[in-house]
């Protein structure tokens, strides 16, 4: 049986999305909700309401036999879909398999160092991105993911067999207050962190800082008692809340001041972490 997944967009060359020129791959539906997410639109799948179509101003969504067409040649992807729909979800998002998605890929090199998958939420795909990853380790590329931990990644060794290393975003560090940031429980996030450390597999710790919703400088004593001295050797990136994206509850949150941000810094930096990046 053929491997596909719901591929939202693929970035081909980005500078943020791990070191040096990578293709970045955004797959559709997470697993969480974050209050603070920055594109809300890949949280869920298209529920085929029909809200977006008659919005579009180039006519590129229509219906047929009750579900939303996507016409990609006429879409100038002015998101006024996105910004449409009440589901946080969208109408751009195209089903691939591993190879259709590592054609893409091969198109920028030898301009890129790697790939990089993200989403909404890429461990849900795990046999689509060992397959994935398989294929682009034979083209000397390094594989990483951009993970929220709420999956298990230990229970899949062959995906962690050819997956370089994962940035994995630590919430909170309190189950309560991650609960209420995401509507989940972190357990899993505090498991893949020692895991993924200990297998020489972390490629880069975040948290996203915002005043008294996060606690961040737990998060940060919490990191460090988990993966002990290799937090010297860790990096740590600590993220300023910005509202750019923002839908719903948080989205005139203001952000951290950068005194508050060089703050955590100089904490984390206390607690032992060497390699820090304030963005």
């Amino acid at each position: 049986m053929t491997l596909t997944a719901p591929v939202n967009r693929i970035i081909p060359f980005s500078t943020v999305d791990g070191p040096g020129s990578r293709t970045s791959v955004f797959f559709q539906a997470c697993n969480i909700a974050c209050a603070y997410c920055h594109n809300p639109e890949t949280q869920n799948m298209c529920r085929n309401c029909g809200a977006c179509v008659p919005g579009c101003p180039e006519g590129a969504l229509s219906m047929a036999d009750g579900r939303v067409v996507w016409d990609p040649d006429k879409c100038v992807e002015c998101d006024a879909c996105i910004i449409t729909c009440p589901h946080l979800a969208s109408p751009r998002v195209k089903t691939m398999t591993p190879r259709q998605v590592m054609d893409e890929v091969c198109k920028n090199i030898p301009f890129i160092r790697g790939i990089t998958t993200s989403g909404g939420e890429c461990s849900l795909r795990a046999d689509f991105l060992t397959e994935l990853f398989t294929m682009a380790q034979k083209e000397g590329l390094s594989c990483l993911m951009d993970s929220n931990g709420i999956v298990d990644l230990a229970a899949y060794p062959a995906l962690m067999e050819v997956c370089d290393g994962v940035m994995l975003d630590v919430k909170a560090w309190d189950s309560e207050m991650h609960r209420a940031l995401t509507g989940a429980d972190n357990a899993n996030v505090k498991k893949n962190l020692g895991f993924l450390s200990e297998h020489g597999k972390l490629e880069e710790i975040r948290i996203v800082c915002i005043d008294e919703l996060v606690d961040t400088r737990a998060a940060i004593d919490g990191i460090a008692r988990t993966i002990g001295s290799r937090r010297t050797q860790t990096r740590l990136k600590l993220i300023t809340f910005r509202k750019n994206g923002v839908r719903g509850r948080l989205s005139e949150t203001p952000s951290p001041s950068p005194e508050t941000m060089q703050a955590h810094a100089d904490y984390a930096r206390a607690a032992g972490f060497n390699n820090i990046v304030l963005t």
